[in-house]
């Protein structure tokens, strides 16, 4: 399940900043956590931004002149969190099955996340049956869930990094194909399209397999000809 691998965070001081790994470290005299931000190091947290910042390489000067401009009169600190444990999966699946078939399901959103960030989790705890929502990851010390949404179009891209194909767009000589085709459907569609939703209608009209599950999708992925 994606939504439970291991993440990391990154940030920036602005719109156009580098990137910064952040750490956390445990004072010595003290109890509390605290973050650290070191320059970029990590060689998955690397790739996992290069995917993420794929589409900026198609962008004009322009537009990146325009970002400029707006990060000094409206200077923002950007916080990200990324989806390295899922790289590493891909990238193991496809090393040991470049021709596999993946089916995979998990949340696209997740409500009432107090944690900032983009892709921030949902970090939660239950005591005495009620539940309580962390607005600060770093307060949670061992007794709480942590929950990610997953966002499909990164998963994607990630797919296709790891197949191979994502990085070969860079050599503007390359025209091979895709090596993977993918497609992503809401949890009822794909209920509709595989599943046997006539027979889980109930008398009033309820589907559970229809009506549940809104904030979750499923990603489906197999090989093209262009896999070697």
């Amino acid at each position: 399940v994606f939504d439970n691998l291991p993440h990391d965070l990154i940030y920036s001081e602005n719109q156009v900043s580098p990137w910064m790994e952040v750490w956390v470290e445990k004072q010595h005299d003290r109890e509390t956590l605290t973050e650290l931000y070191k320059p970029l190091e990590d060689p998955l947290i690397t790739r996992c931004i290069e995917i993420m910042e794929f589409d900026e390489y198609h962008n004009t000067q322009r537009s990146g002149m325009l970002k400029n401009i707006w990060s000094k009169v409206f200077p923002k600190p950007r916080r990200c969190w990324l989806p390295t444990g899922c790289l590493k999966l891909l990238e193991v699946l496809h090393d040991a099955l470049p021709k596999m078939s993946l089916i995979a399901s998990d949340f696209t959103f997740l409500p009432d996340v107090k944690v900032p960030g983009e892709r921030a989790p949902l970090v939660s705890t239950k005591k005495d049956g009620s539940s309580t929502d962390y607005g600060n990851y770093l307060d949670a010390k061992g007794d709480a869930d942590i929950f990610f949404p997953t966002d499909f179009l990164l998963l994607e891209c990630m797919d296709h990094y790891c197949s191979g194909w994502l990085k070969m767009q860079k050599d503007k000589s390359s025209k091979q194909g895709k090596k993977r085709r993918t497609l992503t459907l809401d949890t009822s569609s794909f209920m509709e399209e595989f599943g046997l939703p006539t027979k889980t209608r109930t008398k009033d009209g309820y589907n559970p397999l229809l009506d549940d599950f809104k904030n979750t999708k499923f990603y489906l992925s197999v090989p093209t000809h262009n896999t070697k």
